[in-house]
């Protein structure tokens, strides 16, 4: 695939042109707004183009003749990453067969669905210490890396903030908004003023859901309809200490949907906006990498976790932290609204994980 980057004054307008030189068969990788030396605000956004796609329309009939020194270097270059992951192939071989410790409890931690790769980099300076010869060392050790590695974003209302949900349908985006709703209004030693905006036309009783929560709890919801109704509702942002917004569910792989919330996200509001995706412990770890990868251009500013009540096996979803290096901010652990919340923390997933290794 070739990358391409176009530029206008609008995320749709940009991408519309991607669409006219190169057709449907595009896909976006990127969006962001970019403030140019003239001052004004545009939209820069990145898009993948099949390859015989991008030299028909750029190339026509005509073929190279020649490979340019460029590409000869980029040739050697790919060589050699060839020789050295072969290398790191026959190294990993080694310490398998040679070294029954490291073997065992890096089966142990795959097993639990931590990635061999992060396991192999973690583990290949430990060859031939006392840490790679004792289980428990090496266990604890892996424990201890894992805790560095994961990052928590603090919870934090001393600035009036504009707070956005956004993920696929079914994970859990409603009940975590009326459990966010409830703590910040009624369960912290400072009661917050909290205002709750739906975004959400697409999915059949979406907004009654949320007014239902908004009535119980005494909290005002607005129900907003295109980009004009969002800006008119933040204008009204002065009332509230912080505002919960409620976007529509959405496959991570609806271009045309992502780019419409793009112009949500790029609304002007006086407050700080933070857009938090809202992800299901449940979700297989190729589903998370593309759900991340597809929502990540919105400029995400944590995960929440929900559904935790719903599985014991929690290395898929640490892989995922790891790899990434996301912070998380909340875990949703029940149905219970709004007992089933709590601040995100490290202890919590280790715990859990720990408590599986030992069951392994």
């Amino acid at each position: 695939m070739i990358h391409e980057t176009f530029v206008a004054s609008d995320p749709k307008s940009a991408y519309t042109q991607a669409v006219e030189k190169y057709g449907g068969k595009i896909e976006l990788v990127s969006a962001k707004q970019l403030k140019y030396d003239d001052g004004k605000l545009r939209c820069e956004i990145k898009v993948a183009i099949p390859k015989a796609i991008y030299l028909r329309k750029t190339l026509g009939d005509e073929v190279p003749v020649a490979k340019s020194e460029e590409t000869l270097l980029m040739e050697e270059i790919a060589t050699l990453k060839s020789q050295l992951s072969l290398m790191k192939e026959t190294l990993q071989k080694d310490i398998s067969v040679n070294d029954t410790v490291i073997s065992e409890v890096k089966a142990l931690f795959m097993r639990k669905g931590i990635a061999e790769a992060w396991l192999d980099e973690v583990i290949n300076g430990l060859v031939g210490t006392p840490i790679a010869e004792e289980r428990k060392l090496l266990v604890s050790y892996l424990l201890e890396e894992i805790d560095d590695a994961l990052k928590e974003k603090a919870e934090d209302l001393s600035v009036p903030k504009v707070m956005m949900f956004v993920g696929p349908t079914g994970t859990g985006k409603t009940t975590t908004i009326a459990k966010l709703a409830a703590r910040y209004a009624y369960l912290m030693d400072t009661p917050y003023r909290v205002g709750l905006i739906n975004l959400d036309s697409y999915k059949v009783g979406a907004i009654e859901q949320l007014k239902h929560y908004a009535d119980i709890m005494q909290i005002d919801h607005i129900a907003v309809e295109n980009v004009n109704g969002f800006k008119e509702a933040l204008e009204r942002s002065d009332a509230y200490d912080v505002m919960l917004v409620d976007t529509a569910g959405m496959s991570p792989y609806d271009t045309q949907k992502l780019i419409h919330t793009v112009e949500y996200v790029d609304s002007d509001t006086l407050k700080e906006l933070e857009v938090h995706l809202v992800l299901p412990a449940t979700v297989k770890y190729e589903d998370m990498e593309d759900i991340y990868t597809n929502f990540s251009f919105l400029n995400l500013d944590s995960v929440i976790i929900t559904k935790f009540d719903e599985t014991k096996h929690l290395g898929t979803l640490l892989n995922f932290m790891l790899v990434y290096g996301v912070p998380m901010s909340y875990f949703s652990i029940g149905q219970e609204v709004p007992d089933d919340l709590r601040v995100a923390s490290k202890e919590y997933l280790l715990e859990r994980l720990i408590g599986d290794i030992d069951a392994g």
